[in-house]
């Protein structure tokens, strides 16, 4: 049977498989992203990534943040002139 170190491990990995999966999405996207979307994106991600560095901060608490927030950037995003 593993050890609860291994298990956590084993969580760890499975964890950074997603970021290294999203980095390399991110990467794609951009080349061929307009600079407003590029702005736009740019404020999510440092909202989100500056609720991330609070280690005592569960995702689940930031989720939830961010689904408070997500109605001011739905409505900026569709009154956004393309």
């Amino acid at each position: 049977m593993p050890s609860y170190d291994q298990l956590s491990w084993g969580l760890d990995s499975d964890i950074v498989a997603p970021h290294r999966r999203f980095l390399a999405a991110m990467e794609g996207r951009l080349p061929h992203m307009p600079f407003e979307t590029k702005e736009h994106d740019c404020v999510i991600l440092a909202s989100l990534v500056g609720k991330l560095e609070a280690p005592e901060k569960r995702l689940r608490d930031i989720l939830h943040e961010m689904r408070a927030e997500a109605p001011t950037y739905i409505v900026q995003e569709l009154g956004a002139k393309r």
